[in-house]
């Protein structure tokens, strides 16, 4: 169905009330207006750009289904945002759960990212990449829900403090003292795991 060239001078506000009435039109317009945003913050996550295109395009359906709930407290892209970022911490996490499950066998086939090629002069270059990366994953591990959560927002999609409070249904304040915990975590858990790996 195309979209009505009628409404692509609508406001966002109409388009919205009219959408949440049934008409599929109007949301296309808005699908039309935001969908490279949408997409953008699930490529910006996942670093993958079918995972980032099939998780949009979820995001859009999810968009359709709950459009009622919409109450335009923020603005429409907004809430969208939040729906598409919800679904990819969904899969971050799956992902992170699999890859724990299997990390012994991706090694030994060699798909670790970021590992050395294997002609780098340096032998053990590659295996001290592995070893990091498995401290990383193994200090994450040891972090709560909440905390691991606060650190991917804030250093990997680079969120806002104020964006992170609305995801976490919780204060600033409250996402400050989770982040300055998550880093002191984190850093004490590497150096511990660093002293093992020497031992």
């Amino acid at each position: 169905m195309s979209t009505d060239p009628d409404k692509s001078a609508w406001s966002e506000t109409d388009l919205v009330r009219m959408a949440q009435k049934g008409d599929l039109t109007s949301f296309e317009e808005l699908v039309a207006r935001h969908r490279d945003k949408i997409y953008a913050r699930a490529y910006s996550m996942m670093r993958h750009e079918e995972e980032a295109l099939d998780l949009s395009q979820d995001a859009w359906v999810k968009g359709w289904q709950r459009l009622a709930q919409f109450q335009g407290d923020s603005s429409f892209v907004t809430w969208m945002t939040r729906i598409v970022i919800n679904l990819c911490l969904d899969q971050l996490r799956k992902q992170k759960r699999q890859r724990a499950e299997s990390i012994e066998a991706m090694e030994e086939d060699g798909g670790v990212e970021r590992q050395m090629p294997v002609d780098n002069p340096n032998p053990t270059a590659g295996l001290e990449r592995v070893e990091l990366r498995e401290r990383i994953d193994r200090a994450l591990a040891q972090l709560s829900h909440e905390h691991r959560t606060v650190l991917v927002l804030h250093e990997f999609e680079e969120l806002e403090y104020k964006e992170i409070a609305a995801r976490m249904k919780c204060s600033i304040g409250t996402v400050m003292s989770r982040l300055f915990y998550a880093r002191r975590r984190m850093a004490s858990l590497l150096a511990g795991l660093r002293r093992e790996g020497s031992e």
